[in-house]
C-alpha cells in the first residue's frame, strides 16, 4: 500500500444523496473521491422509485382498461408481465448496469472507486489498496438494506426482498408478502392486478400503520377489491419451504402458503463495518445522529437513509444540498423536517405531509381535524370508478396553522403539493379557508376539509 493520497472530500456511498453531493462538490472544483460497492445511483433507480412505479403504472393501466365498461363501452384486457419486465430492464436499469451513473459522476470531475470503504482514522478512508486523506471531510451516504428478521426457518430459503421482486421476469402464481407498509402494499397491488394470488401479512392492526387510519382503510379496501387477502394484527412466527412452496405460520395459529415469499419488513442502516468509531461517531444505534447541518462529527457528514430522517429519495436530495452548502461555506438554512412529504403509490395514492392526528396529539398540541370524502366531491363524481379517497387536515389550534395533512385518492401525491406548501409555509388556516380553489378539481376537496375544521 502506497502513501495516502490527499483529496478534499471522500463520499462513502454513491446512492441518490451521495452522488448528488459528490457530483456537486466536484463540479464546484473540489477533488472528490466517491466510493461505492454496489450500483452508483442507489436503490431508487434500480430497485425502488423508478422501476416500482413503472410496475404500478402498468397495473393501473390494466384496471383503467377494465373500467371502460362502466364509462365508455366494452373492453377486453389480457395481462402480460413481459413488457413490464422489459421496460424495467431496458429503460429503467440498463439491466442493472450503472455505467451511465458512473460516467455522470466522473463527468462532473469526481473520481470513482468501486469497493467497500473503511474509515481508518480522522479524515482517512481506505478502499482496496488505496487510502485517501479527506482534508475537508468525509460524507457518509451508505443507505440501508432490507431487514430480514430472525423468523424460525426463514434463513436459507429462497425468499424475496424488494430487489428480487423488481427483477422478476415471470410472475409466480401466488405470493405471500410479510409487511404492510408502503413497499408491501405497492407490490401487493401490482402483482394482484397481474393475476397473482397475493396474501399480505401485517403485524400492526392495519396496513400503512404509520399513516392516518382513514388512509389505511382506503388502501385496504382497494387491495381487497384487487383480491388481496389481508391478515393484520398477526406476525410470521415460522417459515417452511419444501422446494416448491412456502408455508408461513402466523402468531394466531393460522398458516398461509404460496409459491414465493416477499419479505418487506422495513430497512436498516449498515453501519457496523464502516469504522465510524475512528471518527468518534456512534455506530451502535440504528442510524447516525446528525445536527441540522447533517454533521455527525468533526469533518464528518451523513446523508440519506443512514440519518433515520426518512428513507426517501427527496430526503436524500434535500440533505445533500445542505451538506454541499456547508462544505462550501455557502450558509443558508439548516434541515427542517416539519413538512416532510411522503407518497405511497397505490391506487388510490396516499400522500401525506407533516404530523398525523395521533402524532400531533402525542406532542401535546391543541388539535382540530377537518376531513372530506373525495369520492363525494364534484371531481370524484365525474371520475366515477376508482374515485375513493379522503383529505384530512390537522390544525394546531393555538397557532391557527396546519401541522399535517393527508391526501388519499386519485393523484393523491399530486394533490399533496398544495398541502405541503401550507404546512411548510405555516399558512394561516383562515387564509386557506378564504382562498380560491379551481373547480372541478380533486384539489378543491382541500377547501372542504379546511372548512370542516369549523
Amino acid at each position: 500500500m502506497g502513501q495516502p493520497e490527499q483529496v478534499d472530500v471522500v463520499v462513502v456511498g454513491l446512492g441518490v444523496g451521495g452522488e448528488e453531493a459528490g457530483g456537486r462538490l466536484a463540479a464546484a472544483g473540489l477533488s472528490v473521491v466517491g466510493i461505492e460497492s454496489r450500483l452508483v445511483g442507489g436503490e431508487c433507480p434500480y430497485y425502488g422509485c423508478i422501476p416500482t412505479k413503472m410496475m404500478i403504472r402498468a397495473g393501473n393501466a390494466l384496471v383503467e382498461a377494465r373500467r371502460v365498461a362502466q364509462l365508455a363501452g366494452r373492453s377486453t384486457v389480457t395481462a402480460d408481465w413481459a413488457p413490464v419486465a422489459k421496460r424495467i430492464r431496458e429503460e429503467a436499469t440498463d439491466t442493472w448496469n450503472d455505467k451511465v451513473a458512473v460516467d455522470r459522476f466522473t463527468g462532473k470531475g469526481g473520481r470513482f472507486e468501486r469497493g467497500t470503504a473503511q474509515i481508518v482514522g480522522p479524515n482517512r478512508v481506505r478502499v482496496g489498496t488505496a487510502e485517501f486523506v479527506a482534508q475537508r471531510g468525509i460524507v457518509i451516504a451508505t443507505g440501508t438494506a432490507p431487514v430480514v428478521p430472525p423468523i424460525d426457518g426463514l434463513a436459507g430459503t429462497p425468499f424475496w426482498t424488494n430487489r428480487d421482486a423488481v427483477e422478476v421476469e415471470q410472475l409466480p402464481p401466488s405470493l405471500v408478502i410479510l409487511g404492510g407498509g408502503a413497499i408491501g402494499v405497492e407490490f401487493a397491488q401490482v402483482f394482484a392486478r397481474f393475476g397473482v394470488q397475493v396474501t399480505l401479512v401485517e403485524g400492526a392492526d392495519r396496513v400503512l400503520a404509520a399513516e392516518e387510519p382513514e388512509a389505511s382503510e382506503v388502501v385496504a379496501t382497494a387491495l381487497r377489491a384487487d383480491n388481496v387477502q389481508i391478515h393484520t394484527g398477526v406476525r410470521a412466527e415460522r417459515v417452511r419451504h419444501d422446494g416448491a412452496r412456502f408455508v408461513v405460520g402466523l402468531s394466531d395459529g393460522a398458516e398461509v402458503s404460496a409459491v414465493k415469499l416477499l419479505v418487506a419488513l422495513g430497512r436498516r442502516a449498515e453501519l457496523g463495518e464502516l469504522g465510524l468509531d475512528e471518527v468518534g461517531v456512534d455506530a451502535s444505534g440504528r442510524f447516525i445522529e446528525v445536527d441540522d447541518r447533517l454533521r455527525a462529527g468533526e469533518n464528518v457528514w451523513a446523508i440519506g437513509d443512514v440519518t433515520g430522517k426518512g428513507g426517501f429519495t427527496h430526503m436524500a436530495m434535500y440533505q445533500a444540498d445542505i451538506v454541499v452548502r456547508d462544505i462550501l461555506g455557502q450558509g443558508g438554512p439548516g434541515a427542517d423536517y416539519r413538512a416532510l412529504p411522503r407518497v405511497t403509490f397505490t391506487d388510490p395514492e396516499v400522500g401525506a405531509v407533516g404530523l398525523t392526528e395521533r402524532q400531533a396529539r402525542e406532542r401535546g398540541l391543541n388539535v382540530r381535524v377537518g376531513m372530506t370524502d373525495v369520492s363525494a366531491s364534484s371531481r370524484g363524481f365525474i371520475h366515477g370508478p376508482g374515485n375513493a379517497g379522503v383529505i384530512k387536515v390537522v390544525e394546531d389550534v393555538d397557532r391557527g396553522v396546519l401541522v399535517g395533512a393527508t391526501s388519499a385518492g386519485v393523484t393523491g401525491g399530486e394533490v399533496l403539493s398544495g398541502l405541503a406548501v401550507a404546512v411548510h409555509g405555516e399558512v394561516p388556516v383562515e387564509r386557506l379557508r378564504n382562498m380560491i380553489y379551481a373547480y372541478p378539481t380533486f384539489h378543491r376537496a382541500i377547501h372542504e376539509a379546511v372548512k370542516a375544521l369549523d
